[in-house]
């Protein structure tokens, strides 16, 4: 009989899972060339075989996620305005309001967002498909800014019957006239009066 005990047998070292990583970091660049060839484009068609080259992946990846270049836009343009927008919720109307539009306007003019939606409003006036992802996104951007106001009247901070889409239109009528139009400051400044006004002139008595 041996004098050495048998030694156990060691389970076999076990290699990280990278695969969730690499589809997450496939799925970031693609989002990121997408808005980077929006905001480059100058008019010319953003293609999925252009995406593609820039995020550095294969055609089927974008596919595998995206059945059109149109929903990798608006991925890409939702998905950027999520992260420079978030919806806060400190339950205090005014407090969500100011720092929304706020976080809206300056947003939109970091340069890449801004050629982007630049780019996006003026070509969809020829283009059927891109004005339909310019609503589409829109509507995203509208649904937030609702949802947020929502919550106010709620609270009762708005009266019962305020008309919370007359609202969402005259923040973002401010936005978009400002903007395309540059008829004055998107600042911190203007955020906090217009949503002051907002509120005062909706507040349940």
């Amino acid at each position: 009989m041996s004098d050495t005990e048998p030694q156990a047998e060691q389970a076999p070292s076990t290699r990280p899972h990278t695969g969730r990583r690499r589809n997450e970091a496939a799925h970031r660049a693609i989002l990121d060339a997408a808005l980077k060839l929006l905001a480059e484009s100058d008019g010319t068609p953003v293609t999925i075989d252009a995406i593609a080259r820039a995020a550095g992946v294969g055609k089927q990846t974008v596919y595998r996620w995206w059945p059109s270049k149109g929903a990798v836009l608006l991925d890409a343009l939702t998905d950027r305005a999520d992260q420079d927008v978030p919806g806060p919720d400190t339950g205090a109307l005014r407090t969500d309001l100011r720092a929304f539009i706020a976080a809206t306007f300056d947003a939109a003019q970091h340069s890449t967002t801004a050629s982007a939606l630049r780019t996006l409003t003026r070509e969809a006036a020829r283009d059927p498909h891109l004005a339909e992802l310019m609503q589409s996104f829109v509507g995203t951007r509208r649904t937030a800014l609702r949802g947020l106001l929502s919550r106010g009247r709620e609270r009762g901070e708005l009266a019962g019957d305020t008309d919370l889409d007359l609202i969402v239109d005259q923040v973002y009528g401010v936005f978009w006239y400002r903007f395309l139009l540059g008829h004055g400051p998107l600042d911190e400044t203007v955020a906090e009066r217009l949503a002051d006004s907002l509120v005062r002139g909706s507040a349940a008595v």
